[in-house]
């Protein structure tokens, strides 16, 4: 077979993940909390015919060499953590984190995931929970006839009872923050979840140790810029019907020596 077809086919591949990846990123254009992707590639092996180096019959060092690839594969996709737009929604329920670190949440299983998503509600048991009805950790549960609840920069949650105009405080909202976050294991709902490449949560106080502050009545944006995502796919686009044309270009060639031999 041509060596140009098989290396053209690897990067039809790349390109067609590529595409997938930045389809993904628009998808979520306007999803709370969502952190765009982007594809990592690299090369594959080289054939070496002439050793860089090496020396030649005149005992004369070779400058360079002549190595063949074998075309490009898509290695990884890397979540970028970028903080998105903050935008004000005046809703009480709804937090925001301004810097690093994660809202903690107890999936159905009993284990902790991690989000950037705060668009958080009351479930029948006064709790505040997401939109999946899952429960922040540490838990915060109001008390009955609420008439205000309000939530620091550094997480303390204090209400206000019907009939007591003294203020309470009711819980922390702790952040949990990572050393690689890029490593977190995305499993959708706008949930992370821990793995040995992001290591172990580290629980913050917002504000305290690098970790951002909470702002509440406002909700972080999708950190995905669309132009941006739009000359990408343009330009993915292009490398695709390049690659299509050097399998064009290499069946003519080969259809050429068929006919002439």
């Amino acid at each position: 077979m041509h060596g140009a077809l098989h290396v053209a086919k690897t990067g039809l591949s790349a390109q067609d993940t590529n595409l997938r990846v930045i389809s993904n990123n628009l998808a979520n254009v306007s999803t709370v909390g969502f952190k765009k992707d982007r594809a990592v590639f690299e090369d594959l092996l080289y054939q070496v015919r002439r050793q860089p180096g090496a020396q030649n019959a005149n005992d004369a060092q070779l400058p360079s060499g002549l190595q063949l690839g074998h075309g490009v594969r898509t290695v990884s996709t890397q979540k970028m953590f970028e903080t998105g737009d903050l935008q004000i929604t005046d809703r009480t329920f709804d937090l925001a984190i301004n810097g690093r670190g994660f809202f903690q949440v107890v999936q159905p299983n009993g284990d902790i995931a991690y989000t950037r998503n705060g668009q958080f509600h009351l479930n029948a048991d006064n709790q505040v929970v997401t939109a999946e009805g899952y429960a922040l950790e540490p838990a915060i549960e109001l008390p009955g006839e609420v008439v205000s609840f309000s939530v620091g920069v550094d997480g303390q949650v204090t209400v206000v009872v019907a009939g007591d105009i003294a203020a309470q405080n009711i819980g922390q909202i702790t952040l949990a923050d990572f050393v690689n976050p890029e490593g977190l294991l995305a499993v959708g709902q706008n949930l992370f979840q821990e793995t040995a490449a992001s290591g172990p949560a580290n629980v913050l106080v917002a504000g305290e140790d690098g970790a951002g502050i909470i702002k509440q009545g406002m909700l972080e944006g999708s950190n995905v810029n669309a132009v941006e995502e739009l000359v990408n796919m343009i330009t993915t686009q292009r490398a695709y019907e390049i690659n299509s044309k050097v399998i064009s270009t290499a069946d003519q060639m080969l259809s050429f020596a068929t006919q002439q031999l």
